[in-house]
């Protein structure tokens, strides 16, 4: 299995200047865990439902934060012809739970998550 096997249709994501509270009102509205960051079309990180809760553990004001003060930088990436079960072991290795997936020449097509994973091998 590959990797677009398991990749979410569309593309979810947020400004780096947005709000913490836009990204919170995107993923409760798609219900995802987890956006692309992207200052245009280039990807520069992933807001996490993590990410939030370290936001409000430290009494940020989700309104006034932009996504950039919480949001990994760097993100590692998954292309859609990639093996899922390595896309799976590298995810584990990183820890994390979702991986913003890439097409063959690079550009940004979707997210995929750990359960999304799951989902197909089951």
């Amino acid at each position: 299995m590959r990797v677009e096997d398991a990749c979410r249709p569309g593309l979810f994501t947020v400004d780096v200047d947005d709000s913490l509270e836009v990204a919170a009102h995107r993923m409760d509205q798609a219900q995802l865990g987890a956006l692309a960051v992207v200052d245009g079309q280039r990807l520069v990180g992933i807001v996490t439902e993590r990410a939030l809760v370290r936001a409000i553990a430290r009494a940020a004001d989700p309104a006034d934060v932009p996504v950039a003060a919480y949001a990994s930088s760097s993100p590692q990436t998954a292309t859609v012809e990639q093996d899922a079960r390595a896309v799976v072991q590298r995810m584990l290795v990183l820890g994390v739970r979702h991986l913003p997936v890439t097409s063959r020449d690079g550009q940004l097509i979707g997210m995929v998550s750990m359960r999304d994973l799951l989902a197909v091998e089951a």
